[in-house]
């Protein structure tokens, strides 16, 4: 309870404008943090080009209002420890999803492919539906489909969606999703139940091609 205590004290610090406070908080939840960033690469290639540390530092930074150039940024505003770390899953998976898509253009080299062909492109950074959408039998997705099925989900299930971003992503439990979200613990494990089943119908081989196709 105590250092849950010095977490929020210290969000509060740091949104307050004392930057002295950053300082303090990563050591407090650096551990949160790091497994965070393992949860994304447990199943990745053991040679993926961004590492869990360089992951934690890069969303450290974009959270407490730093950048790798030393540019002042507004910090997020965090009330909890659980809030602060559904935010770091957000922009670790951002993070992610931009290092994929700069990886993917780069092997490219810059050369266009027809639409059928780059919407299926395998990018060799991939992340493993562990439990989204079934856990019986896990379907290995390319990081950008994934976000594509993401998007599509947040537009029909804004509310499922932030709820798959924290409880897969982030690891938060239903009872932090819904502190965070402020909903019952019964909305988090419908919208839950019902997020997963979309992403299963979404991510099926062949789904994003017959509905781009439809379209």
């Amino acid at each position: 309870m105590g250092q849950r205590t010095d977490v929020t004290l210290l969000l509060n610090e740091l949104a307050a404008g004392q930057s002295a406070a950053a300082d303090r908080l990563l050591p407090v939840l650096y551990d949160e943090l790091r497994a965070l960033a393992g949860s994304f690469f447990r199943h990745e290639r053991t040679d993926h080009t961004l590492q869990p540390t360089a992951l934690v530092n890069e969303a450290y930074l974009k959270l407490v209002g730093g950048t790798d150039d030393g540019d002042a940024a507004k910090p997020v505003h965090a009330t909890s420890r659980a809030h602060f770390l559904a935010l770091a899953a957000k922009v670790m998976r951002q993070l992610l999803i931009d290092h994929a898509r700069a990886k993917r253009t780069q092997k490219r080299g810059g050369a266009g492919e027809s639409g059928a062909g780059e919407a299926r492109r395998r990018s060799s950074d991939t992340i493993m539906l562990a439990q989204t959408p079934s856990p019986d039998s896990p379907n290995e997705a390319d990081v950008l489909d994934l976000e594509d099925a993401m998007q599509e989900l947040a537009k029909a299930y804004p509310r499922a969606a932030r709820v798959v971003e924290l409880k897969f992503f982030g690891g938060l439990t239903s009872r932090e999703i819904a502190t965070v979200l402020e909903i019952g613990d019964a909305t988090v494990e419908r919208d839950w139940v019902l997020a997963r089943g979309w992403l299963n119908r979404r991510m099926q081989p062949g789904a994003a091609t017959d509905r781009a196709g439809g379209a």
